[in-house]
């Protein structure tokens, strides 16, 4: 059986965010923050919430503005390294959105939002800095479940 139309998208944008990410992060999807952050940080797709669609009739579409969510965690011994290392995985990130802003034909539309950098101080070692981008992925299938 094929894979749905919110699994397809999501799967693009999986595929987009790997290949542009540096080497040395590291990525997953659906899943929690690794135990060990790599040298150049941490990316998790979350797959989201698809939203509550627009519903068209004649033929019947449902056009969903699904909202996934990329989250970046990156150390460093300093807010400077943290700086650097984030400013990376987020121009990889903007650059996987921007390079196909329909993901191979599968979405109408690919934006990203900005994101809202924290620093996250951690006892006895090295600070974090965390951020969630938002990707709106706007697409259409005739039926929400296929």
């Amino acid at each position: 059986m094929a894979d749905s139309k919110s699994e397809q998208v999501l799967k693009a944008l999986t595929t987009a965010i790997k290949t542009a990410l540096p080497s040395g992060a590291s990525f997953e999807r659906n899943e929690f923050y690794p135990d060990r952050i790599p040298s150049l940080g941490s990316v998790v797709l979350q797959d989201g919430d698809p939203g509550v669609p627009e519903i068209t009739l004649s033929p019947t579409e449902y056009i969903y503005d699904h909202r996934a969510e990329v989250d970046i965690i990156v150390n460093g011994s300093s807010s400077t390294a943290r700086d650097a290392k984030f400013d990376v995985l987020k121009q990889a990130i903007g650059t996987a959105i921007s390079s196909d802003r329909t993901l191979g034909g599968l979405c109408d539309y690919v934006v990203g939002e900005a994101p809202a950098p924290l620093e996250l101080p951690v006892e006895g070692a090295q600070g974090l800095k965390a951020a969630t981008i938002g990707v709106i992925l706007t697409y259409g299938t005739p039926d929400p479940l296929i």
